[in-house]
């Protein structure tokens, strides 16, 4: 039996991760580009036999393990623009801090089928996260912005995002949803630097890198 130091677990991991999914509650809004959270919270759930049930102030949560991690899975009941009550009521009760949370949401300022992590940052305009930073009174918690912009322009976004996914776009959705959950995973599992490293991508058919 020897004595060597066991080797460090990678940084920036959180304590029980919280990964909430941002979208829309009801039927009216299941198939449209803004709750693209909630379908990467489901296929998570779905991967870890994770039930997504248990009513906890304005959220919806399961909790359960991601690679021997322990998680708690989060759809806030509210509608997007107060997102931020029931993520922060979850993070309140569990004893949690910005610090445990993973972000999941629709990004109209990333091309279709891009993917950014990001650690911190502005709202750039999502309801959703503006609620957020508020409720949580800081902008640092990781977010994974999944790209929805259809390539042709959007005169008004608002009803762009709760309108149901163009008929063309409908057959990507099943990758970007697995991509986008095998990236929560890493980050989970190896922290958010290592797994922008691994699963941040331009969108299909761009050079350019976005922001």
């Amino acid at each position: 039996m020897t004595n060597d130091p066991q080797p460090e677990a990678p940084s920036g991991l959180c304590g029980i991760c919280c990964i909430a999914g941002l979208g829309n509650p009801g039927t009216r809004y299941e198939a449209t580009p803004h709750n693209f959270g909630f379908w990467v919270l489901d296929e998570l759930g779905k991967r870890h036999s994770i039930r997504i049930s248990k009513t906890e102030g304005a959220a919806l949560t399961g909790a359960g393990k991601i690679r021997d991690r322990d998680v708690v899975l989060v759809k806030p009941r509210t509608f997007m623009n107060n997102s931020g009550a029931g993520i922060n009521g979850v993070l309140q009760v569990r004893k949690l801090t910005h610090q445990d949370l993973i972000v999941v949401y629709d990004e109209l300022d990333l091309p279709w089928t891009a993917l950014r992590i990001k650690e911190n940052g502005s709202a750039a305009g999502h309801n959703g996260v503006k609620s957020i930073i508020a409720a949580l009174k800081t902008d640092v918690f990781v977010r994974v912005r999944v790209g929805i912009h259809p390539g042709h322009p959007v005169n008004d976004a608002a009803e762009y995002v709760l309108a149901p996914i163009e008929r063309e776009m409908k057959e990507d959705v099943g990758e970007m949803v697995s991509y986008t959950a095998d990236a929560v995973e890493s980050i989970v599992a190896e922290g958010a630097v290592k797994a922008m490293a691994k699963f941040n991508r331009r969108a299909r058919g761009i050079q350019k890198e976005e922001e």
